[in-house]
């Protein structure tokens, strides 16, 4: 199976930093977004990525290849640890550029000259889960079961504004999608599950998606929340809520608290946080 990771956007709300630094390649301390997403899928057997990019994402193509100048110096100063820190992933990267912002439907259509109809899974780096199994295996265990799509869940209950809302049926011990509203109104929210950055679409999704957008008249992005919304009509869909700690990083003060959050499982980090906070409020 292949994964897909959605990196055309311009990262307006990071801006001025991503004026010319890909928001993926914003560090979680030392590490780059994108390579939470990689590590998940490595975990789950992914070796074929797919990465939809744009004009300003070169530094990705960059930083997920071999760097031979660097290694050399850093072997030359006896500096073991970060040679291996740079290594390359073993892992075969496809980049396809999306010209134009039409919408995340529109950059899913792209990949499927690559993908084929297979089933794939897709990740946006907003969302990094830490919890073992990771949230891509965890799909992909319940793919393997079902044979249905499946998007990745959580609860919401201080702003559901900001999200896809899922309405969904417990059959079985599974959560069938019923409905999807894209960020209502609280009043207007048909529960508390929200979708995140995490889905995993079945082979007759991107036909499917495909045959859309051909029926698309709009001007503007094109979206696809309808074909979703077709194969749940055709109880073709599950939720499943993922475990583990959630990091947002989709906005500037939920990085930053993300980074704290992030920060505070290890132990250095956390001995400065403390330090940090005695020294401003003792």
């Amino acid at each position: 199976m292949k994964g897909v990771i959605v990196a055309a956007g311009y990262g307006t709300r990071f801006l001025p930093a991503t004026k010319s630094v890909p928001k993926e390649m914003l560090p979680m301390f030392t590490k780059p977004l994108i390579d939470f997403i990689l590590d998940e899928f490595e975990e789950a057997g992914i070796r074929d990525v797919v990465i939809i990019t744009s004009r300003r994402k070169k530094a990705l193509d960059d930083y997920l290849d071999r760097e031979v100048e660097l290694e050399t110096e850093l072997e030359k100063a006896g500096k073991d640890v970060w040679v291996k820190a740079i290594q390359p992933r073993n892992m075969n990267f496809v980049f396809i550029r999306q010209q134009k912002m039409r919408g995340t439907g529109h950059a899913l259509l792209i990949t499927h000259p690559v993908i084929g109809d297979e089933p794939f899974v897709v990740a946006y780096p907003d969302d990094i889960v830490l919890g073992t199994p990771g949230v891509t295996k965890s799909l992909i265990d319940l793919y393997n079961k079902t044979g249905k799509s499946v998007l990745a869940v959580r609860e919401e209950y201080i702003d559901v504004s900001r999200y896809g809302v899922i309405a969904a049926e417990k059959i079985d011990g599974q959560l069938h999608v019923r409905k999807i509203v894209e960020k209502p109104k609280k009043e207007d929210a048909p529960g508390n599950l929200v979708s995140i950055g995490r889905y995993l679409f079945s082979a007759e999704f991107l036909p499917l998606l495909e045959k859309h957008y051909a029926e698309f008249t709009g001007t503007g992005e094109f979206f696809h929340i309808d074909t979703i919304l077709q194969l749940a009509g055709e109880d073709k869909v599950l939720a499943h809520p993922v475990q583990g700690m959630m990091l947002d990083t989709g906005e500037p003060y939920s990085y930053f608290r993300s980074m704290l959050e992030y920060a505070w499982t290890m132990e250095e980090p956390r001995r400065i946080l403390k330090e940090f906070y005695n020294e401003k409020y003792r």
